[in-house]
């Protein structure tokens, strides 16, 4: 490995961790809000929101220089692909923290106040958590680590299941509380797509120590690495007439 490289990959990780700082201050302080909504929360998150899209530009431009001048192979390539991948997932992290804090700070003006299931902030904490130990994760080289993130996601897919049930109800017998209630049903929703994005953050580092790509594996169980799919004939791509 040339030192120019060994140098532009050290500069391409310090700019991911700085990111993935960021992005979990961000969605720490939306997390903060939604047992105390604070409408001038959502200005500066979104300042901060923009911080971090630059950075998620500068790392894919870092990342394209990286595999133009040294076409790197193995290890460091998986590295790149891999850096260039969780960016975007960050990104899409950092987007969802500034809309759960638009969410909870409509309810400081709704006229009717409506009850905080208790197990959102719980749920919170808990998708929040996955991306720390997701980016851990990566940071570590930890696969194990980053299975467990995988496999709590289904936690988080059933407390937000939990959470919108609660709050159908609360919606179908108080049509007052329809509003309210809905700013907490889109954060649950935001909260469960951080959990996601943590998944395939997690995904992602396996990836890049293994080789390995395990996304989706629960729908393919028994494909071994590198088999193709086979697609079932209903769902296959239509053979033009005459052809």
């Amino acid at each position: 490995m040339s030192i120019h490289l060994i140098r532009d990959l050290e500069t391409l990780h310090r700019d991911i961790l700085t990111m993935c700082a960021m992005t979990e201050e961000l969605l720490g302080r939306a997390i903060d809000e939604i047992d105390r909504p604070d409408e001038s929360l959502v200005a500066k998150l979104a300042e901060e929101d923009r911080r971090i899209d630059w950075y998620d530009v500068q790392i894919e431009e870092k990342c394209l220089k990286i595999l133009a001048l040294h076409q790197p192979v193995a290890i460091d390539l998986r590295r790149i692909v891999t850096v260039l991948k969780i960016s975007k997932e960050l990104e899409r992290c950092a987007d969802l923290g500034v809309h759960i804090a638009e969410r909870t700070a409509g309810l400081v003006d709704a006229e009717m106040k409506v009850k905080v299931p208790r197990r959102l902030p719980q749920m919170a904490r808990f998708a929040l958590d996955m991306l720390r130990r997701s980016i851990d994760a990566y940071v570590e080289l930890d696969t194990e680590k980053a299975r467990a993130v995988c496999n709590d996601d289904d936690i988080v897919d059933e407390l937000n299941r939990e959470i919108i049930g609660e709050l159908t109800e609360v919606m179908k017998s108080s049509p007052t509380q329809v509003d309210p209630a809905l700013h907490l049903f889109s954060a649950s929703r935001h909260l469960e797509r951080v959990a996601d994005h943590a998944t395939n953050i997690a995904e992602e580092a396996v990836y890049m120590v293994e080789g390995a790509i395990i996304r989706h594996r629960k729908k393919f169980p028994d494909r071994a690495p590198g088999e193709e799919i086979n697609v079932p004939p209903d769902m296959a791509e239509p053979t033009s007439p005459g052809l």
